[in-house]
């Protein structure tokens, strides 16, 4: 049976949707688990993320939170929809959200594997067939990388009817992983979380067609051998800027790394076009980059820097002592914490203990007091008239040819920051201010004396 031309979804009755539906205007194929399709294809990822939000509650609400859509109502997730009678475009995903009996919301998916990239022809036509529909939103899931779900990994100018979201697929097998561990988000049912491990097998089974970034982009090599040979660059340098943003994907790489291993949210930062202009300017003045990794209840924000004159990665944490306290127990209450992170893994803390130093801060000066690890009870020595302000404790590796090799670099640096998390940073913790203490007077004492039965 052929309904009236489809001119929209958004604001359809439900029974008028599953008319098209049965009647093919709106081409479809249901999202399966298991789909019938060759491992790797396109398809059977979308139709496996797609039924992996469908069967598995917090997963569902983890992503939808993301693209800002509906957590309440009826749900249909379809593959291959296409509308002949509209565009000739063929939509990879679907989600329709149905409330009091009327389609109310609605997403578009486009996903990429392996290599592929996004294309902004593509998703330009895509963006007309969702406006035509009066959806809202297009989301696209490839290996690319973004600081944040509501940026894309390539610029295009579209519509403000329509919200932009992407996920890299490493961002979404961390929300899966996040979800396994035991914390105020996991998977309450048992058979929802069998499911779960079962979607992230096959998404990191070799042939899922999804990657991690595993290589800076070549344009890491050329600056890293531009600067090493001092040639001059300006700041609309395109190798400069490419080897910018690859930084920035590796960034969200090691905090995506970073929360599988620990099961928290692991943030990097937020980057914007501001953000590559300041970085480019910090690049050509300081030849280095740098950015900064936030672990949820962790010491201190962990900095990364990487520096292309001396081909070394920096990784460091502050903490703050006693106030209270005079230099010798400041360095005391370091030492004991160092002391107590060996005992609780020695392999890890002597794993990069050679390359570890230790720098006080003293108050109203500039340039701090080092020592390396091996030395740090030297920290108990300092005059007391200089009093220590803060700590610094760091690592630094020396990559020499591997700081310019676009997968060396990648490998070097991730397993620096797993390395330096476990050997040091989780058994650091600051000092915390005592809360303040109700204090009460001792009372005076009086004495009733008794004349003539009054009490005076």
């Amino acid at each position: 049976m052929i309904t009236s031309k489809v001119t929209k979804l958004i604001g359809l009755k439900e029974e008028q949707l599953a008319s098209l539906l049965k009647s093919n205007q709106i081409k479809h194929q249901p999202a399966r688990l298991i789909p019938a399709l060759k491992t790797g294809d396109e398809m059977a990822l979308t139709s496996i993320f797609l039924s992996a939000l469908k069967l598995i509650k917090e997963f569902r609400i983890s992503v939808f939170k993301d693209i800002k859509f509906p957590r309440s109502g009826k749900f249909l997730y379809l593959t291959e929809v296409s509308i002949p009678e509209l565009s000739k475009s063929r939509i990879d995903g679907m989600i329709i959200c149905i409330k009091a009996g009327k389609v109310c919301d609605a997403a578009i998916f486009e996903m990429k594997k392996e290599n592929n990239l996004l294309d902004k022809k593509q998703i330009k036509e895509y963006i007309d067939f969702a406006l035509k529909l009066k959806i809202p939103r297009l989301i696209t899931v490839s290996n690319q990388f973004v600081s944040s779900p509501d940026q894309l990994p390539i610029d295009i100018k579209h519509s403000k009817k329509i919200e932009l979201y992407h996920f890299s697929w490493t961002s979404i097998l961390t929300k899966g992983h996040i979800l396994l561990f035991n914390n105020d988000t996991n998977i309450e049912d048992q058979d929802q979380v069998q499911i779960m491990k079962e979607v992230l097998h096959y998404f990191e089974a070799d042939k899922s067609g999804v990657k991690n970034y595993s290589k800076m982009r070549d344009e890491w090599k050329t600056l890293t051998e531009n600067i090493s040979a001092h040639k001059p660059m300006k700041e609309n340098n395109q190798v400069l800027e490419k080897a910018i943003l690859s930084w920035y994907e590796e960034e969200k790489d090691m905090s995506l790394q970073m929360s599988k291993q620990l099961g928290v949210n692991v943030k990097s930062k937020n980057r914007t076009k501001d953000s590559i202009n300041s970085d480019i300017k910090y690049v050509l003045k300081h030849k280095a980059i740098q950015t900064i990794i936030s672990v949820k209840n962790a010491v201190s924000d962990i900095l990364i820097k990487a520096d292309f004159e001396k081909k070394n990665i920096l990784m460091s944490v502050t903490m703050d002592p006693p106030e209270t306290a005079t230099n010798h127990g400041k360095a005391t209450w370091l030492i004991k914490q160092l002391e107590s992170g060996k005992k609780k893994n020695e392999e890890a803390f002597f794993k990069n203990a050679k390359k570890v130093y230790i720098s006080c801060y003293i108050k109203y000066t500039r340039i701090p007091i080092t020592y390396s690890l091996s030395e740090v009870s030297k920290l108990k020595d300092i005059h007391k008239k200089d009093e220590i302000k803060n700590f610094k404790i760091y690592v630094v590796k020396d990559l020499g040819r591997l700081f310019a090799s676009t997968k060396g670099f990648v490998t070097s640096i991730e397993q620096l920051l797993v390395e330096f998390y476990e050997g040091y940073v989780q058994h650091l913790v600051n000092w915390v201010k005592p809360a303040p203490k109700i204090e009460r007077k001792e009372q005076e004492t009086t004495v009733d004396v008794v004349f003539d039965g009054e009490v005076g």
